[in-house]
């Protein structure tokens, strides 16, 4: 008498509860974040942020709220030193793994954390897309930054903060606008000017005031430079501490 054998398949003989391994994490647009919902930036947008900020590979730049790290590993593959800050864990893992694929995570590398609480010390361009009451609150902190620092944001402005420059990208059907700003030093007050008083009130980077009893017109501030006209003659300067220093002028900060 043949007895007959059942042939059971590889994964029935190992017990039902095998299952197939999980999918990588994709966001999906809208999706729930601590701050804002997460939407994708398109690759132009993104490139347009960068032309405005002038990246060059000796930046260092953060992206508060890099989602998928398209800014950061973009900014990498233009030489530049990257972080991205992200709350969420799931988008810090697929921003690595991104970031290794592109061949760029030398330069770019993801913190899991909270933008509010982000380091920026070491941060000469900074990078947001966020909602404009966030830029607000983050607007003190990044006024607080050194001079010269580059913030560029995607669609969203600073309210009172007029951006210094603003593109709209071409062919381009949502989150197509870029701005930037530059972080203005801090020149209001009294300053001696060899024999008159410079006396200046700041508006972020426009600039009033008088030198002496002549109005002082157009001043305006990029980053730790200063020009302004009074009594016909234009001056530019740099801001050193108390100091302004300019070609055959100086002014110093009166305590």
């Amino acid at each position: 008498m043949v007895l007959g054998l059942c042939l059971l398949s590889p994964s029935l003989a190992v017990g039902q509860a095998v299952q197939d391994p999980p999918k990588p994490f994709e966001p999906v647009s809208g999706q729930a974040g601590k701050d804002v919902v997460w939407v994708p930036t398109p690759q132009s947008t993104v490139d347009a942020m960068l032309d405005l900020a002038r990246l060059t590979p000796q930046d260092h730049l953060v992206d508060l709220g890099s989602g998928n790290g398209i800014t950061v590993i973009t900014a990498a593959r233009r030489g530049a030193t990257a972080t991205g800050v992200e709350f969420n864990p799931d988008m810090v893992a697929l921003a690595r793994r991104k970031a290794e694929e592109a061949g760029v995570s030398a330069r770019a590398t993801f913190v899991q954390g909270d933008l509010f609480e982000a380091d920026l010390s070491k941060a000469t361009v900074i990078t947001l897309f966020l909602l404009p009451e966030i830029n607000m609150k983050l607007r003190p902190k990044l006024l607080d930054l050194p001079p010269g620092t580059r913030v560029v944001s995607n669609s969203f402005d600073m309210e009172d903060w007029e951006p210094d420059v603003r593109t709209t990208v071409p062919e381009c059907t949502s989150w197509c606008t870029a701005m930037a700003w530059v972080v203005p030093a801090k020149v209001g007050g009294t300053w001696r000017m060899g024999k008159e008083t410079l006396t200046l009130s700041q508006s972020f980077q426009n600039v009033t005031g008088t030198l002496g009893a002549v109005p002082v017109t157009a001043g305006k501030l990029a980053g730790a430079v200063l020009t302004f006209t009074a009594g016909g003659r234009t001056y530019t300067g740099r801001v050193e501490g108390d100091r302004l220093a300019g070609d055959g002028w100086s002014a110093t900060r009166v305590p």
